[in-house]
């Protein structure tokens, strides 16, 4: 019987860099346009919502499980903790939970 593994990120930063990287020597290459590099703009930013979505929702997860919020800062880049707790307040005005959270993506991406 194998173990489920645990949930990763379905992006890294080390995927971003190889692929901007990749991008950087089309674009001076002069194989893309500016047309192409606007949408591809667009796409970068709609991406980073999903993301910022995404760690919010690990994040009341995370607390759901039972992580401190000294557990938790240092993945906020601070030795303390109000960063993370900042974060759930405000995350906390929108929804208690995870999956309310979840729900609220669901709903945005539906057009609702």
């Amino acid at each position: 019987m194998t173990e489920p593994s645990r949930p990763h990120a379905p992006v890294t930063a080390a995927d971003v860099l190889a692929w901007l990287e990749e991008t950087a020597e089309a674009v001076a290459d002069g194989q893309v346009s500016a047309d192409e590099l606007i949408t591809v703009l667009g796409e970068l930013r709609r991406a980073s919502a999903a993301c910022a979505d995404a760690s919010d929702w690990a994040l009341l997860a995370a607390r759901e499980q039972g992580a401190s919020l000294r557990q938790i800062a240092p993945v906020f880049g601070k030795g303390y903790v109000r960063a993370p707790a900042a974060r759930l307040e405000k995350l906390h005005r929108q929804a208690l939970s995870s999956q309310q959270w979840l729900e609220i993506l669901r709903q945005r991406a539906d057009g609702v």
